[in-house]
């Protein structure tokens, strides 16, 4: 194997392997795959990063002979037969019988074919680990059956396998090419489920909680459902009543919104995701809530324990009118959502400024502040924002949520409104509450009748921009891609029901990207430039475009979403938001008013950390953290390089703490005029940050028209958790 390797320099390492032989007696094949390997990425750094795939070779060779071993052929064939391989999967009830079904054992022969075991040489060695590791089916006592190729080839034919028999064959084989040669990643849920008998294909999920003892309890077992199925959820508690409102026109008796997050913090915690880790679920909740002090309080590590909520995520809601607000040093109102409702009339969250400096939303705001029944607590805006700042630099939340930014750019103004985001903050969708309307029995049993809202479903995949603009693939993978995950829609067995409706109603997809800094650095782009700004402009621009267009020609073979009709895409107001005016886009938008759009929501950029990992390249749209560092195992660190470091490269790969946050900011904005919904955009900051500093940079971001900020992701010991249900 050393002599496929002629850059690195193996002396030294051969020699230590003869050593460990002269001295193990009965060494096992196992045994000595394993020294091999640890040998191997002991070696690897900065200046001789090539070991890891070394170390991956090692690796496969192991991978190859245990699944030769579980499935009975010679290790030197690597991969064995694929159709028998689906059924003793399926036999095993790890596979569904879907594949078998759908696909005649001649098509499947014809599929093997086009399997490449060459493929497996392009994994880096952190990146196969963690696909065995995480994603190839095993038997249930944790044998290796399923090898990476074979992984990339089920996906392929789970998504495709409902298309029309004439051509779908020639779609696997597309799927698989854009899979195989790490173009782009499945969302993990995919990546991980595809084919087999448990778990959905779709990342994450937004509810909204009616103010009702019904309404709360029900949300939860939607919550603790969609966790057990492996989805990450976001929630918006807007609507729940503050602490002292009322009850049934009893005075003071709510307890307001933190009971009720003690309740999620409890499902998030008890009802994992698989088995593999414990629920994700971000709250949100908006600025002039009376709430808000004491929500932006609940991951702090001191004060009463009883108000904390450590397992759970916060986001907050903000209006322009509160940047103002901060901006101008003034004041702020507080007040209780049902109180708004009962007196004034109207929910002050069911608005949203319309345009920059005037609106529905500021006109009902001022109408409540002068309302004199309405009861109000007055603060300095700026505490707020104080308490917002010293909860991110502690425990790096809550999300920033730019509620009238996200509201004028939404294609689907016209059927609802956005109250928040996800869980990694990329996705923007209308939201609303479900609601029970009747219940009653009949012939002995119980018939509840609900008025279904829109519960936003995810459904996430992302382009490796590194290798795909290298290779001039662009335009080629976004036209399977925006296929794929638009077949997920109809695949999907959502176990909550209006999740299902809103998952047709909308067919909402999120195409997304990583490995943005290895893309700059292969070109030669420093970070803190304007050519990078340029250049993001151009290149997502042009991701736009490829991926709007196939949506439309998905509509003309399959039928436009069913809110299409008087839509922003219908009225072409998306493009004129966005100023398209080039023939192309003026082109395309006449296009899509005469035959509509398959998609009403399109794209996302989610954080993808463990699946940039698999494809070897740099997560979501991040600067690296460091050219070299370790990933930690149970037992041992693996350490990892930059991709593709060399003399020519290290040079691009300027660490995260180093970069001015106000060049990422400029860069995002460009990026987010050509994302329909978000961007999961974190920033970046030291510990010892002064808070004008951190304000500065929330201010930018706002008046860049960003439509979210992420974590404020500090060099302090703060443990942030990555959110792997929207990996993509």
């Amino acid at each position: 194997m050393m002599e496929q390797f002629p850059n690195l320099d193996t002396t030294e390492f051969k020699e230590k392997i003869s050593r460990y032989l002269e001295h193990k007696d009965d060494v096992t094949d196992d045994q000595f795959e394993h020294y091999l390997r640890l040998s191997a990425l002991e070696n690897i750094t900065a200046d001789e990063p090539d070991w890891t795939f070394f170390a991956a070779r090692v690796y496969l060779d192991g991978l190859y002979k245990k699944a030769a071993r579980s499935r009975g052929y010679e290790p030197e064939q690597k991969y064995g037969s694929f159709l028998e391989l689906i059924n003793v999967l399926s036999s095993m009830d790890i596979f569904s019988t879907h594949l078998l079904d759908n696909y005649t054992a001649e098509e499947i022969a014809e599929l093997e074919k086009a399997i490449d075991p060459a493929k497996d040489e392009t994994f880096t060695y952190i990146g196969l680990l963690t696909l065995a590791e995480r994603y190839l089916a095993r038997s249930h006592a944790g044998d290796v059956y399923e090898l990476p190729q074979e992984r990339f080839m089920v996906i392929a034919m789970t998504l495709m396998q409902n298309e029309p028999k004439e051509h779908r064959l020639s779609l696997v084989k597309e799927s698989y090419w854009a899979l195989s040669n790490l173009y782009m990643t499945v969302a993990t849920p995919t990546l991980a489920n595809a084919g087999k008998t448990y778990g959905q294909l779709s990342s994450c999920f937004i509810d909204t909680v009616d103010d009702s003892l019904r309404g709360i309890y029900d949300t939860n077992t939607d919550i603790a459902t969609l966790s057990k199925h492996g989805g990450g959820i976001g929630v918006y508690m807007g609507k729940i009543r503050s602490r002292g409102s009322d009850i049934r026109g009893f005075k003071g008796v709510s307890s307001g919104v933190i009971p009720w997050m003690k309740q999620l913090n409890n499902t998030a915690v008890s009802v994992d995701q698989l088995g593999q880790r414990q629920g994700a679920v971000a709250v949100y909740l908006d600025v002039w809530h009376k709430d808000i002090f004491a929500f932006l309080d609940t991951r702090l590590n001191n004060g009463d324990e009883r108000l904390r909520t450590h397992d759970l995520f916060t986001g907050v809601c903000l209006p322009d009118l509160f940047m103002e607000q901060v901006e101008a040093r003034g004041d702020w109102y507080l007040f209780d959502p049902h109180e708004v409702r009962k007196i004034m009339g109207f929910s002050l969250e069911d608005f949203f400024d319309e345009e920059p400096g005037k609106g529905s939303f500021r006109d009902r705001y001022w109408a409540c502040v002068e309302h004199p029944d309405l009861d109000k607590r007055k603060v300095p805006a700026i505490e707020i924002m104080k308490s917002v700042m010293i909860s991110q630099l502690e425990t790096g939340t809550p999300y920033m949520f730019y509620r009238d930014t996200v509201n004028r750019a939404n294609a689907n103004s016209h059927k609802g409104i956005v109250y928040c985001s996800n869980l990694c903050t990329e996705i923007m969708q209308n939201m609303s509450a479900t609601t029970v309307t009747e219940e009653y029995t009949e012939d002995g049993k119980i018939i509840t009748v609900k008025e279904p809202g829109d519960f936003v479903v995810c459904n996430l995949s992302s382009i490796s921009l590194a290798t795909a603009v290298r290779d001039d693939v662009l335009e080629r993978l976004v036209k399977i891609q925006v296929r794929m995950l638009d077949n997920v829609i109809d695949l999907n067995e959502l176990p909550v029901q209006q999740a299902k409706i809103t998952n047709q109603k909308y067919r909402a997809v999120g195409l997304g990207t990583f490995g943005w800094h290895h893309l700059l650095a292969t070109k030669g782009i420093a970070w803190e430039t304007e050519e990078a700004i340029d250049y993001c402009d151009e290149l997502y621009e042009d991701i736009a475009y490829y991926t709007i267009r196939t949506s439309m020609e998905l509509a003309k073979e399959k039928g436009a979403y069913l809110a299409f009709e008087g839509s922003d895409w219908d009225t072409g107001a998306y493009f004129a938001k966005k100023d398209y005016t080039s023939p192309r886009w003026q082109e395309l938008q006449k296009e899509i008013h005469d035959s509509g759009i398959r998609n009403g929501y399109l794209m996302a950029v989610a954080p993808n950390s463990s699946t940039s990992l698999i494809a070897g390249s740099t997560a979501s749209i991040d600067p690296i953290f460091r050219r070299e560092y370790s990933e930690e195992k149970k037992d041992y660190k693996i350490p990892v390089t930059a991709p593709d470091l060399s003399p020519k490269t290290t040079w691009y790969y300027k660490s995260v703490y180093l970069i001015d946050q106000h060049w990422s900011i400029r860069q995002n904005a460009k990026r987010q005029r050509h994302i329909d919904q978000s961007i999961s955009f974190n920033l970046y900051v030291r510990n010892d940050i002064k808070a004008k500093e951190l304000l500065s940079l929330h201010q930018e971001a706002w008046r860049s028209n960003l439509k979210t900020t992420y974590y404020v992701r500090s060099t302090s010991g703060a443990v942030i958790e990555d959110c792997e249900s929207c990996e993509s």
